[in-house]
């Protein structure tokens, strides 16, 4: 799902003291604006930039893990994975040997060293693989044996605990415990998660259909059904409630795409309807209660947005807000300075994912070997 591409030239926008600039070219062409910047005269007068780097290959990252300043991981297409410990000037292929069949959707990574990887399909496609030295060497943990399973999204309470969800089994989503840091995974009771709605799953799309908040919070993000949904389990996944939210829904390619939550009361869901020729109003919405009640974005993001993270605090500050937010997706990268209740479009390059370290440092990744580092200037 959430396979939708574009391409287009280099743009820059100004929202509340935030410019951010992207040069859509292939990776080879990147290098030039990586180390330069985009060349817009805006970018060097104004806090912070998007700068687009040099991956050296054109798989497409739908899984990204930035650690700290230095240090992020991202996982894609033909079983790549890529690490850098430089701030992204160069970015190292640490993919698993013979993995080249595999679909990687999400990364957690723990530290330079450390880092689980999933890769998402139907029965044993389904892998989790963790390494410990950088990728030197992998280690399967999980070969799903199911054959009605599908794995779409791994998460992490700490460096021990931790989640994966697949779509509905047997009606009901399956989860995935780990107790060790991800080297060994069991299959968690299912008397506690609700029935699933018919037609209704996970969207692989940014390795945010499962995300936690705190030592106990996690939440699901789903699409597909009458209605779009968001679970939440305060138990790390023993027991699950489930609530609607306000984005659209009623078709396989509509849904809640990504969930991220500041702290386990306030959450922001984005999503929409991935096909280029159909609109997505009201494509984003707000909980300021863990999740019981969703309410829509009264300027919502204008199109589809499969990616969505909080920004730190000194991030926030440098465009003017307490809680500010981005979104990405295939047609642009959206802000929001009031905790989700208006979105301006600020960038329109083609992102997946997004993510932000606690010290101040935010990735996108995306098709064709896309990363971009937001940078303060």
């Amino acid at each position: 799902m959430g396979n939708m591409r574009r391409t287009g030239r280099a743009t820059a926008a100004i929202v509340g003291g935030l410019v951010l600039t992207a040069a859509l070219a292939a990776p080879a062409q990147a290098a030039g604006a990586g180390a330069g910047g985009s060349g817009d005269a805006e970018g060097g007068r104004h806090g912070l930039g998007w700068r687009l780097q040099d991956s050296g290959t054109d798989a497409r990252f739908r899984g990204l893990a930035a650690v700290d300043r230095r240090t992020a991981w991202a996982a894609g297409s033909r079983g790549t994975v890529l690490r850098t410990q430089d701030g992204g000037r160069t970015w190292r292929d640490v993919s698993p040997v013979g993995a080249e069949g595999l679909e990687f959707r999400d990364v957690e990574a723990f530290d330079a060293r450390r880092a689980v990887v999933l890769a998402i399909g139907e029965g044993d496609a389904s892998r989790v693989l963790r390494t410990e030295d950088g990728g030197a060497t992998w280690t399967e943990a999980f070969r799903n044996p199911d054959p009605k399973a599908f794995y779409d999204c791994v998460a992490f309470f700490d460096q021990r605990n931790g989640l994966a969800m697949s779509d509905p089994v047997d009606g009901k989503y399956r989860i995935l415990s780990t107790r060790d840091g991800g080297r060994s995974w069991t299959v968690l009771p299912s008397e506690g998660m609700p029935p699933a709605l018919a037609g209704e799953a996970g969207f692989a799309a940014s390795g945010q259909c499962l995300v936690t908040s705190g030592t106990r919070d996690v939440w699901l993000a789903t699409g597909g059904g009458a209605r779009a949904r968001v679970l939440h389990s305060a138990d790390r996944g023993r027991t699950w409630t489930a609530t609607d939210t306000p984005i659209p829904a009623g078709d396989p390619a509509r849904g809640v795409f990504a969930v991220a939550f500041r702290d386990r009361a306030h959450g922001i869901a984005v999503g929409g309807d991935y096909r280029a020729d159909q609109a997505s109003p009201d494509a984003a919405a707000v909980t300021g209660d863990g999740g019981r009640t969703w309410g829509p974005s009264a300027q919502p993001p204008p199109a589809y947005r499969s990616g969505v993270t909080w920004l730190p605090h000194s991030l926030s500050h440098s465009v003017g807000a307490r809680h500010a937010v981005l979104a990405v997706g295939p047609t642009g990268t959206d802000l929001t300075t009031d905790g989700g209740r208006t979105w301006r479009t600020v960038d329109t390059g083609s992102y997946d994912t997004v993510d932000c370290t606690a010290d101040g440092t935010c990735w996108a990744s995306g098709e064709k070997g896309r990363i971009a580092r937001v940078e303060t200037r």
